[in-house]
């Protein structure tokens, strides 16, 4: 399995992974740049999505509902929370890209029990998480503390220069809640400046899978099992958008045995 993909070009669906071209069962994500003026649509059939305005301004519809334009995050390293729409599955969606847009389009299966609806930036706040060089700041745009999704968890994350994320390493690949569920992931990566790169490595336990991949501007990562951390070298920020779905609604992960000692002194 190539866990890292590029994007296809500069403009247009630069991403379309589904659960079929990943070779797993959930989650899928796609990815428009739009050049003002520019229109997308997609019916959502038997997934729920989640359009995330990455960057730019656009008018976003939902079945027979519009909800005009949206956006106002004209570079994606402000910080500011994201504008966002849930749209649930037997239904479609358009976006008409006012100005240069970004937009990410996260699936997964939908079960019709949510309506369209804007569900960001209100309630959506700028975090922070860990100490030292593992400290980055987060927009929990749907995790599980906000009912507005059948299947999906969906978060954005900026790691500072020279700092970690996803770290300790920690897995979610296994179906036993509440020890841990089994959550597909997709990091979709961004680096300032542009030109910059990151890390990040996939790795199991019994040494069945392992990949570190240098991973550059609009890249995404497919997490299908195993612990994920990335890191961003000084002198580039780093930003991520996760995607996670599975048969449970729940985020419940293990850290990693080796490296559990930083999480348990992090916690004193």
């Amino acid at each position: 399995m190539t866990l890292l993909r590029k994007p296809s070009g500069e403009t247009g669906k630069v991403h379309d992974i589904t659960p079929a071209t990943a070779n797993w069962g959930y989650v899928g994500f796609g990815l428009y740049r739009l050049v003002p003026g520019e229109t997308v649509a997609e019916p959502t059939g038997d997934t729920e999505a989640i359009l995330v305005l990455v960057e730019g301004k656009a008018e976003i519809g939902a079945g027979a509902t519009s909800f005009g334009e949206l956006g106002d995050r004209m570079d994606v390293f402000d910080r500011t929370p994201p504008h966002c729409v849930y749209v649930p599955n037997g239904s479609d969606w358009s976006a008409t890209a006012t100005t240069a847009a970004t937009l990410a389009v996260c699936t997964a299966p939908g079960r019709g029990g949510h309506e369209a609806q804007v569900i960001g930036p209100a309630g959506i706040a700028l975090e922070d998480r860990g100490k030292g060089t593992n400290t980055r700041y987060l927009h929990n745009i749907a995790m599980e503390n906000r009912d507005v999704a059948d299947s999906l968890l969906v978060t954005e994350v900026y790691t500072p220069a020279g700092h970690w994320s996803s770290w300790p390493a920690h897995r979610h690949d296994e179906d036993d809640f509440p020890n841990m569920t089994y959550l597909e992931e997709t990091y979709y990566h961004r680096l300032n400046p542009a030109q910059g790169f990151g890390i990040q490595r996939v790795w199991t336990e019994d040494g069945s899978l392992d990949a570190t991949m240098a991973v550059s501007n609009h890249d995404v990562v497919l997490v299908p099992k195993g612990h994920h951390p990335c890191g961003a070298p000084y002198g580039y920020d780093m930003y991520y958008l996760n995607v996670m779905a599975g048969p449970l609604r729940k985020w419940r992960f293990k850290n990693h045995p080796d490296h559990d000692w930083i999480f348990q002194r992090d916690l004193g």
